[in-house]
């Protein structure tokens, strides 16, 4: 009876395990769609379809699979991937950008260079046979026999938060069947609508009878060695341990700021957290080209822009603001001004917030193209700030927010960027609250940073840019 659970626990895949395969079935269908285009332009365009017309014509379609897999690369969160919704707009996206970038290249390459309907068969092969592969998905792999079964060990504060995690994601990433606790007052009541099922005695039966595959352990402080026994003796029977912290990063993609201790933030940003001198390069060479880029586009739109807030609402066009930088350093940022003179009157700083009725109607339409951050790019030159970090913040409000937000200032250990983890996933923190959720977002970035992070989130800046979808 234990072995054919274990068999089963087999099934219930990890999020990497289902990330993979993800990105298997969709390089297959962009392998059969690869073909499939081959076969169609061979034979509907009467080209012959043979082992000549694939050498000397079409030889180079065989890495457009390879090209698919990175337009698709923002479309593997694997709670949107559970989505028919997100899954269709995240491929028809990627198609869309397909063409965007072919488009690009055959206009400026040499003419008859390439072909135009051999890459249009393979789009659309691609879009149809990747939907089919993201239905599928979605109709097996988030099937009760596929998902993990959590049992969560503690139902007090840490708990609490857990559940509603839990509660806020939809699809839920996994089946939660209840909480354990040893706290006698607890045991056999609810917490909102789940059972806590026992203490740690019953740990080892409540695994087998419910065919746990995972346990979120949502203790903090000091564990009792009751306990702490049963889960080093369910993780030696094959199930999976996850500390609260970490189940919270995994499915937010943020840190849980109110249950973090000072050891914990210590240990993860001193003693793991050591950025290679191979990273420290990669940054600043992707810093110095997207600099150059950025500072060019600026110059060509400075005299469209400028004009633009010259007959709206005249001086200045530009405007410098005191910001924090790394390691707490005050520089002056530069943007287009986007507000009415003497947005401040008052000389206190003010959140900027969605719809702020100080915000020009030229400033409106630069901040959803997200325009007015363009000046920032010689600040990113002169190495004040990164393309991809924490948004830099005023100091008045920075000496505010750290006075009612626990580990506030741990976001100056990264240089700060014009864009980041907290400005695709969240956008503005337009109060006390919100902007804790953004530092959640921003302590998760300077954690797991990395190249192939940066370039992630600069992939989804330019999505966001496209879609105009600026605050």
């Amino acid at each position: 009876m234990g072995n054919a659970r274990t068999a089963r626990r087999r099934w219930r895949l990890q999020d990497g395990e289902r990330r993979f395969v993800l990105l298997a079935g969709d390089f297959l269908a962009g392998i059969a769609a690869t073909f499939l285009a081959l076969y169609f332009w061979g034979q509907l365009d009467w080209l012959g379809f043979s082992a000549v017309f694939v050498r000397f014509r079409a030889g180079w379609f065989f890495v457009l699979p390879i090209i698919w897999l990175l337009l698709m690369i923002n479309n593997y969160d694997v709670l949107h991937a559970a989505i028919w919704r997100e899954s269709l707009r995240g491929v028809l996206f990627s198609a869309l950008g397909g063409i965007f970038l072919y488009l690009l290249l055959y206009f400026t390459s040499e003419p008859g260079s390439l072909p135009r309907r051999g890459v249009l068969y393979f789009l659309v092969l691609a879009t149809l046979l990747t939907l089919t592969w993201r239905w599928l998905y979605i109709k097996v792999f988030t099937a009760p026999n596929f998902m993990r079964r959590v049992l969560v060990v503690g139902a007090a504060e840490s708990g609490q938060t857990m559940l509603r995690v839990y509660q806020t994601v939809s699809p839920p990433p996994f089946i939660l069947v209840g909480f354990i606790d040893d706290d006698p007052d607890k045991v056999e009541k609810k917490l909102g609508e789940y059972d806590i099922l026992g203490d740690s005695r019953k740990l080892l039966d409540l695994i087998e009878e419910q065919s746990i595959t995972d346990l979120i352990v949502a203790i903090l402080g000091p564990m009792r060695g009751e306990m702490f026994q049963a889960v080093l003796d369910a993780q030696e029977r094959g199930v999976n341990i996850t500390r609260m912290p970490v189940a919270y990063e995994e499915i937010l993609g943020r840190l849980p700021i109110n249950h973090l201790e000072s050891d914990w933030l210590l240990r993860s940003f001193v003693d793991e957290l050591r950025i290679s001198t191979l990273y420290r390069i990669q940054k600043r060479i992707l810093d110095f080209i997207g600099g150059i880029v950025g500072v060019m586009l600026y110059v060509l739109l400075f005299p469209w822009v400028s004009l633009a807030i010259l007959i709206e609402s005249g001086w200045p066009i530009l405007y410098l603001q005191p910001r924090l930088g790394q390691g707490g350093q005050v520089f002056n940022v530069v943007k287009f001004r986007t507000m009415v003179q003497d947005a401040e009157a008052d000389g206190e700083a003010h959140w900027a917030r969605e719809g702020d009725p100080r915000t020009t109607n030229v400033g409106r339409l630069l901040r959803r193209m997200h325009i007015d951050e363009f000046p920032q790019f010689w600040n990113v030159l002169r190495g004040q700030m990164s393309l991809v970090g924490p948004r830099p913040e005023r100091p008045e409000l920075v000496a505010e927010l750290e006075k009612q937000i626990p580990f506030y200032r741990a976001r100056l250990l990264s240089k700060p960027g014009i864009t980041g983890w907290a400005q695709v996933n969240y956008g503005k923190g337009a109060s006390v609250q919100g902007s804790a959720e953004k530092l959640e977002y921003d302590l998760y970035y300077i954690k797991h940073r990395s190249f192939q992070l940066d370039i992630w989130i600069l992939v989804r800046t330019l999505g966001s840019v496209f879609g105009f979808r600026g605050v």
